[in-house]
């Protein structure tokens, strides 16, 4: 029997329009989405179905509304396939926020309560750096180790006649297939792509961005995190977690708390985790939700692997195929 890994995307990943094939088809998605509208007193779903596109991408409607549809497809495919999501994956792991997903598919967290706490998390890390302060950067062509050597060099804020003083720069997420983002000051990331550029890297592209996510500016919202997780009941579970910081399998409760505030303002080591699910025996990595995003870095960073994706519903149909 295939050893299959669910997974689930993060930011990046939505569009105005996500969710409504999956809605208008299966009663158990249209569930979902109620209970998050509910949960948040409101109508998120109509601004993903047909909503206006800044909107949506605003943090604070983004995370709650991907967690959304990853959940409405988990739903579906336990309800049509007649299963449990511990009767299928062996692992399961998200990408930034995708995390507060796979937990939620793993029993550990509730739909509701994980929407309320992304639509925290999303509002702590707008506000922890003032808008125009920060920003984010992909390296494309690039390994974990030059990008940091990239990111020191940048940090290096030279006037003359002045001091050298140093500014946060630093790698938010290791995607794989020579895929790098950094995060940090507005100024640090522009001299970090100047660099990039000088050194001959394949790419290297300021990202449009509202914050620095995943990187030691994100302080202030690891904080606010800290404290709302703090009051949040956490149960074990069903399934192993791949944590983003550590990419290491979590199943204790305490320590998944933990992890979910180092995430903020740690690396996203999402090559790192896939490599270790493979070492775990997984052999298919079905990713559930909006977009292809994780299936595409999936294939860059371990060819061996099968990848699946389900967001609308014919790729349920196909997954649920795949998995009987």
């Amino acid at each position: 029997m295939t050893v299959h890994a669910f997974v689930f995307p993060g930011q990046g990943s939505q569009s105005v329009g996500m969710g409504l094939a999956l809605n208008d088809a299966f009663g158990a998605a249209r569930e979902v989405f109620q209970e998050v509208d509910d949960a948040l007193g409101q109508k998120l779903s109509a601004l993903m179905f047909q909503g206006d596109a800044g909107e949506l991408t605003r943090t604070e409607n983004a995370q709650p509304a991907l967690m959304a549809v990853s959940m409405a497809v988990l739903r579906v495919l336990e309800r049509e396939g007649g299963f449990r999501v511990q009767d299928k994956a062996a692992l399961v792991a998200g990408h930034s926020l995708g995390e507060y997903s796979a937990l939620a598919a793993a029993g550990s967290l509730g739909i509701a309560q994980t929407a309320r706490l992304l639509r925290l998390r999303g509002q702590a890390m707008q506000k922890a750096v003032p808008a125009g302060e920060g920003g984010m950067a992909a390296l494309i062509g690039v390994e974990s180790d030059q990008a940091r050597a990239i990111c020191e060099e940048a940090a290096i804020l030279r006037v003359e006649g002045q001091p050298d003083r140093h500014e946060v720069i630093e790698v938010a997420n290791d995607n794989g297939g020579g895929q790098i983002v950094i995060s940090g000051t507005t100024a640090a990331i522009a001299r970090a792509v100047a660099i990039a550029k000088e050194k001959g890297v394949k790419r290297a592209v300021v990202l449009p961005v509202s914050a620095p996510f995943h990187c030691s500016l994100m302080a202030p919202a690891a904080e606010a995190m800290g404290e709302a997780l703090e009051r949040s009941e956490i149960a074990r579970p069903v399934v192993p977690v791949v944590a983003n910081v550590t990419a290491a399998k979590v199943s204790d409760p305490a320590e998944i708390r933990g992890l979910l505030v180092k995430q903020v303002t740690g690396t996203v080591r999402w090559r790192e985790s896939v490599l270790a699910m493979a070492a775990m025996g997984v052999e298919s990595v079905i990713e559930l939700g909006a977009g292809k995003v994780l299936s595409g870095l999936v294939k860059r960073i371990d060819g061996s692997l099968a990848v699946a994706n389900a967001g609308a519903p014919d790729e349920v149909e196909g997954v649920l195929k795949l998995l009987s």
